[in-house]
């Protein structure tokens, strides 16, 4: 199954905006580089709205937000619903403060999204209109563990039947649901939480993804997460004594350009529940 979407990403090789953070843009450009899409910033009023027109699907992070750019994300979702686009929102640092919690929402009013990707404790400050994060990490409290797994998924479907989207919840374990079905993923490594982005990462994996497999949204959402965990873990085996989190990060791009698909049906690790 997900061999066949990641060789439609390397084929079709979606154009996809992304109005993202100054902190990782860089990296999720490379990111979709390296799984065979194509990016394209863009957060100015006068030229967003017409580059978004131009791509196959759209990003959203709301990771450095301004108030210049805050109107733009509205925009921007509105011309792509228009379009029929598929549409990704990663909530970066949702529950933080209340100009990341207030746009947060107001997207989530305004625009339809394919896809919402954040850890537990942004998905929980959108559900109930505020939370308790630490920065942009999900608070230790909230963590997705063995014990509380039943739980998150419960809060996880019923939150996507809610809104009427793909919720991934990205952690230690990985839950990707449209409200009925609910994968389980259990790629990755501990240390990919040492390097800045690789959530902002993932979400620009996921709108490449997504958009390349626009009638199997779950399942795309699903491929993205075990893709960016097998990477992880791929690219951790290559890791020496002198190698430190700036390594890890790009031995983890390095391992996306050569992943084939094939590999990744073979390494993703997850189940249906």
């Amino acid at each position: 199954m997900f061999e066949q979407i990641f060789e439609n990403v390397r084929h079709k090789s979606p154009l996809i905006h992304n109005i993202t953070n100054y902190v990782t843009v860089n990296d999720c450009a490379n990111m979709l580089l390296a799984c065979g899409g194509s990016p394209i910033m863009a957060d100015d009023l006068e030229d967003a709205v017409e580059i978004t027109a131009i791509c196959g699907g759209l990003n959203i992070n709301i990771g450095t937000l301004n108030q210049r750019t805050v109107p733009v994300m509205f925009a921007v979702g509105k011309r792509a619903n228009e379009l029929r686009h598929p549409v990704v929102l990663d909530p970066v640092g949702a529950g933080a403060s209340r100009l990341r919690t207030d746009t947060a929402l107001g997207l989530l009013e305004k625009v339809r999204f394919s896809v919402i990707r954040g850890n537990i404790s942004e998905m929980k400050a959108l559900a109930l209109g505020s939370g308790t994060t630490k920065g942009v990490d999900a608070d230790g409290a909230d963590r997705v563990t063995e014990d509380n797994l039943e739980e998150v998924i419960w809060f996880a479907e019923n939150f996507a039947k809610k809104i009427g989207t793909v919720i991934t919840i990205t952690g230690a374990i990985d839950i990707v649901t449209d409200g009925e079905r609910a994968f389980c993923i259990r790629n990755g490594r501990p240390e990919m939480s040492s390097i800045t982005g690789t959530g902002c990462q993932l979400s620009a994996l996921t709108a490449a993804f997504v958009t390349a497999n626009p009638e199997r949204v779950l399942e795309a959402a699903a491929a993205a997460v075990c893709a960016m965990g097998l990477c992880g873990e791929i690219a951790y085996r290559r890791m020496t004594d002198l190698d430190g989190n700036s390594s890890y990060r790009n031995y983890i791009i390095d391992a996306m350009y050569r992943l084939t698909p094939a590999e990744l049906e073979k390494g993703a690790n997850y189940e249906v529940r």
